[in-house]
């Protein structure tokens, strides 16, 4: 039952967007923007609190929201990072102990919406503002993103170009925001006039077309060294995501794996990590 509830669901917005669009089109396109932006997991959960809590460094006002942001404290340059869609800074606790031992300064924070932070939608322009705050206020050199965190540190420093970072690490992170729509659409089977009025929503609050947002055309601007992870088999961010931004981003490598997953916690990666970090 459970199962084919899931499958209706979805069908049913979409049938419900395809006629709203007919007799508000301007409205249709907000509802549906804050349904693709609902977070829907990624608060702190029981067994993740007593890890977290002796880290709380303070809540950060952002943009309207209470951002919770934490802190490990090293000798060695300041290191911030960026956690995924749903997911919050617990994430990061396997490369948070290889840190450690290596002394970095360690900051990260909870995104809109997740973990300890206020809200109900995350979009990467909101995240956008929240990492170009923490940049801004606690001046890291090195940026490590994972999948949407990893498309934001790049927008952040396409669009805020911050001479004091040195090095940028994305781990898993898509590059167009249009396939993002697409499999948006494709989960929901809404027509083509609802993605159209998507558009023009998205480009009169945001100022870009939703094909004008792409990381890999936004690297091309970037001068930091880069270290990019991708599994070939990755099947929540395509793997091609990585190899484009990779072709466009001049100082950067990539490291393409095979079975380790979207979210790549493994000692392997994390060694690398910290190699490219130390280098």
């Amino acid at each position: 039952m459970k199962r084919l509830l899931n499958k209706i669901i979805p069908l049913a917005y979409g049938q419900y967007y395809n006629a709203y669009t007919l007799v508000a089109p301007k409205k249709a396109a907000d509802s549906a923007f804050h349904l693709f932006c609902t977070v829907r997991k990624g608060r702190v959960r029981p067994e993740q609190a007593a890890y977290l809590d002796g880290a709380k460094l303070a809540i950060e006002e952002v943009a309207g929201h209470k951002i919770q942001s934490y802190h490990w404290p090293g000798d060695k340059e300041t290191v911030l990072l960026v956690h995924g869609w749903e997911s919050n800074t617990f994430r990061w606790r396997n490369l948070i102990k290889k840190l450690k031992e290596a002394d970095f300064n360690i900051i990260a924070f909870d995104a809109p919406s997740h973990g300890y932070s206020s809200g109900k939608h995350l979009y990467v322009p909101l995240y956008e503002e929240a990492v170009n705050y923490m940049v801004t206020k606690y001046n890291p050199k090195h940026l490590i993103g994972h999948s949407v965190g990893g498309m934001t540190i790049i927008y952040n420093q396409y669009k805020n170009p911050n001479t004091h970072v040195k090095k940028m690490v994305t781990i898993g992170s898509p590059s167009e925001f249009h396939e993002i729509m697409e499999h948006f659409q494709d989960l929901l089977k809404f027509n083509n006039r609802v993605m159209k009025h998507l558009d023009k929503y998205v480009y009169s609050r945001f100022g870009f077309r939703i094909d004008e947002f792409s990381t890999s055309k936004f690297a091309q601007s970037i001068s930091k060294k880069g270290l990019l992870f991708h599994d070939k088999h990755d099947n929540i961010t395509p793997y091609h995501a990585s190899v484009a931004v990779n072709k466009n981003w001049k100082d950067s490598t990539l490291v393409s794996t095979e079975g380790l997953g979207h979210s790549m916690h493994q000692d392997d990666v994390n060694d690398q990590i910290i190699s490219f970090l130390e280098a």
